[in-house]
């Protein structure tokens, strides 16, 4: 992997142990950033193969600091299939509007937090793997609101912090985002999509669909094990 040399410079790279946010991690390290892994339990269906992921991701990374941090907050609220069980993840293909496995303003919380992370740390560059041309249609994915949200913590941090919210795969539709992973020796077998099973992916569910299109599309096959 060809490094761009930016010596000293930190990312904090928020990471869920799935397909963009690895890409948006990897890409970072290429640019020569430090990477600063973060991670979110919220008490998702597929927490615990969510964080496996995760923690062999870093391995892969080389990352040298990381946090975990665990979130009692989302499975309170509920109100998405990803934290009530009592909520079916849909399987029946993309819904319209926003779908249940919405989490509300998950995107936003992550991003403050991960600021405060950030100023603590000394890192400029906070890396989100946000898709809004190709994801499920979550309101929290969209360039617009990830660049107010970057306006709001340069506001709400001290006058010498200065960071930016990168989202190199804003625009980017699954299948080039699985050729940029090919192109970047991504290893695409460690990360997970599926939003209902822990062992072998569904196939069926939204982010498997997508999943699943974006290899078919490249014309390679997914490493990852299927139902």
């Amino acid at each position: 992997m060809k490094k761009e040399n930016n010596t000293n410079k930190k990312a904090v790279c928020i990471m869920s142990g799935g397909m963009d946010s690895t890409l948006s991690a990897y890409m970072m390290k290429n640019q020569g950033y430090e990477v600063i892994a973060v991670h979110f339990n919220y008490d998702q269906r597929t927490q615990a193969k969510e964080l496996a992921c995760f923690e062999n991701i870093c391995e892969s990374l080389h990352v040298k600091q990381k946090y975990i941090l665990d979130l009692d907050f989302f499975k309170q609220l509920g109100a998405s299939a990803l934290t009530d069980t009592n909520i079916e993840v849909p399987t029946g293909g993309v819904e319209e509007g926003v779908p249940v496995t919405y989490v509300p303003f998950r995107n936003g919380i992550f991003l403050s937090m991960a600021a405060a992370i950030a100023e603590k740390e000394g890192a400029e560059v906070i890396s989100i793997g946000v898709v809004e041309e190709d994801s499920s249609g979550y309101p929290d994915c969209r360039e617009e609101y990830i660049q107010a949200m970057q306006k709001a913590i340069n506001l709400g941090t001290k006058d010498d912090t200065k960071i930016e919210i990168k989202m190199p795969l804003v625009h980017l539709k699954k299948s080039q985002i699985v050729q940029e992973a090919l192109h970047l020796d991504v290893p695409l077998e460690l990360t997970w999509s599926c939003y209902k099973n822990e062992d072998k992916a569904c196939g069926v569910c939204d982010s498997c669909r997508l999943r699943l299109n974006g290899f078919k599309k490249a014309g390679v096959n997914d490493p990852i094990p299927y139902a």
